[in-house]
């Protein structure tokens, strides 16, 4: 069988993730890369042995018309953009989160999806955790009854990446957009995927990165930036009410003065509830006695080492055999929604109709 043709559209830190993943799979063809930055597009294909090499998205889809899909990994700016631009040239799009700058945007991308009939799929990765598996088994089995409220936390101390991360221009926000998205979605995912109907939400200013500590921060962006700037928030906090009554609670932040680094979701239903992190615990009654129940092998359900590969197998999946996609477009509107209503909200001090 013929391989499907892939070129990464941005390759920065999290293109690598996609790299990878397409290696592994048998039915894909790492083809092609294009990246705005040269060194690092060089750098790339000589560390992969790709040597289609483009600085325009434009001229990668003019030259290589056999192209069948692309990952798009660049600024979150950019990804309607590059997104349509693919569609448009007859591609399969994957779109890393989220989906775009804008709910506008994002709407965009997902009409020029259905009007040129390609698969455009939204990297909201978590999806894919064994965790999140086994939560939709035991809910749709009836264990958590209704899950009516949850809250999610994802926290660094000092955890600015710097670059384009913190520049709004480029990235339209910043933990809750880069860091939060990821949680807002899982929760809105597993507690049944309802529609959101109104947010409200505070950012705060205060910290600006921490430009004078000089502890690691962890992960960076690959391209610095000629100009230091950070003007997005340090830390966000919002309420989620969806359509059906229940309530998300989101903390999130780059820089904030406590002990150590959180990363939390906890759901509640009327029947049962679980912790997913930091352990994997759920809680329950059972024949009158309050229970706390733990997976006898939940460091498999716990391990995330598979993560994009299971993604780029989906996509893969998606394009070739019509599977039902796990992460449509659709759902990345839905979360963009959220995201602009808790900004607007934090904007205005008022609560945001969605």
């Amino acid at each position: 069988m013929e391989k499907l043709k892939i070129g990464v559209v941005g390759v920065g830190n999290i293109s690598e993730c996609h790299i990878d993943a397409y290696l592994e799979n048998p039915k894909v063809e790492l083809y092609a890369f294009c990246d705005i930055n040269k060194a690092r597009l060089e750098e790339m294909g000589r560390r992969y042995h790709i040597t289609r090499l483009f600085e325009s998205e434009e001229e990668m889809l003019r030259q290589l018309p056999e192209l069948d899909a692309v990952s798009v990994c660049v600024w979150n700016s950019n990804h309607a953009p590059c997104s349509i631009m693919a569609l448009e040239a007859g591609k399969h799009v994957l779109c890393e989160k989220p989906m775009a700058y804008s709910t506008a945007a994002a709407r965009e991308m997902l009409e020029t999806a259905k009007r040129t009939g390609k698969h455009l799929q939204i990297g909201f990765v978590c999806r894919y955790g064994r965790d999140a598996l086994l939560v939709e088994d035991l809910r749709d089995k009836g264990f958590f009854g209704d899950f009516y409220y949850a809250k999610a936390s994802y926290l660094r101390r000092h955890g600015n990446p710097g670059g384009w991360f913190c520049n709004k221009s480029l990235s339209a926000g910043g933990p809750l957009i880069d860091l939060g998205v990821h949680v807002i979605d899982l929760s809105r995912f597993l507690m049944g995927n309802h529609k959101p109907v109104s947010v409200y939400g505070a950012t705060f200013e205060k910290l600006h990165g921490r430009p004078d500590c000089r502890d690691a921060v962890g992960y960076v962006a690959s391209s610095p930036g000629e100009e230091n700037i950070c003007d997005v928030e340090d830390l966000a906090t919002a309420l989620v009410r969806f359509d059906n009554g229940a309530v998300l609670q989101i903390e999130t932040s780059y820089d904030l003065n406590l002990k150590e680094d959180v990363y939390a979701m906890q759901l509640f239903g009327d029947k049962g509830g679980i912790r997913i992190t930091p352990e994997l615990e759920l809680y329950t009654d059972i024949d009158g006695y309050m229970m706390n129940v733990t997976p006898a092998n939940r460091e498999y359900y716990m391990d995330e080492s598979r993560l994009f590969y299971d993604e780029i197998n989906h996509f893969v999946d998606c394009i070739l055999n019509g599977t039902p996609c796990r992460a449509p477009a659709e759902d990345g509107v839905e979360i963009m929604k959220i995201l602009e209503g808790i900004y607007e909200s934090a904007r205005t001090g008022h609560e945001v109709i969605l």
